[in-house]
């Protein structure tokens, strides 16, 4: 299962607050259409097969096809010139580069 660092928590949390997204909304993670890529939505509700993750508050909905490729994996966030950005980790994965 996906899980959050601190800072990615106070990211997702901040984000929806901003948005005004209700209580049962937040952030979802899918794969685009052509399967390729990874995309992060704002949402009012989770789909019903989505994977829901509430940690303190942020909540994160992982499409269901799209969970296990992120299962084992870390969300983080991280403030940037353009704003937050999202990354996401594989604990004991080789370092690219």
């Amino acid at each position: 299962m996906l899980t959050l660092t601190e800072n990615a928590q106070a990211a997702v949390a901040g984000l929806t607050t901003e948005a005004n997204v209700p209580d049962t909304g937040g952030v979802r993670i899918a794969l685009t259409e052509d399967q390729s890529q990874l995309e992060m939505s704002l949402v009012p509700e989770p789909q019903e097969t989505d994977e829901v993750i509430d940690t303190d508050g942020a909540k994160v909905f992982v499409a269901a096809e799209t969970a296990p490729v992120l299962a084992d994996h870390t969300l983080d966030a991280q403030q940037t010139p353009e704003g937050i950005g999202f990354s996401l980790d594989k604990p004991g994965a080789p370092a690219e580069g």
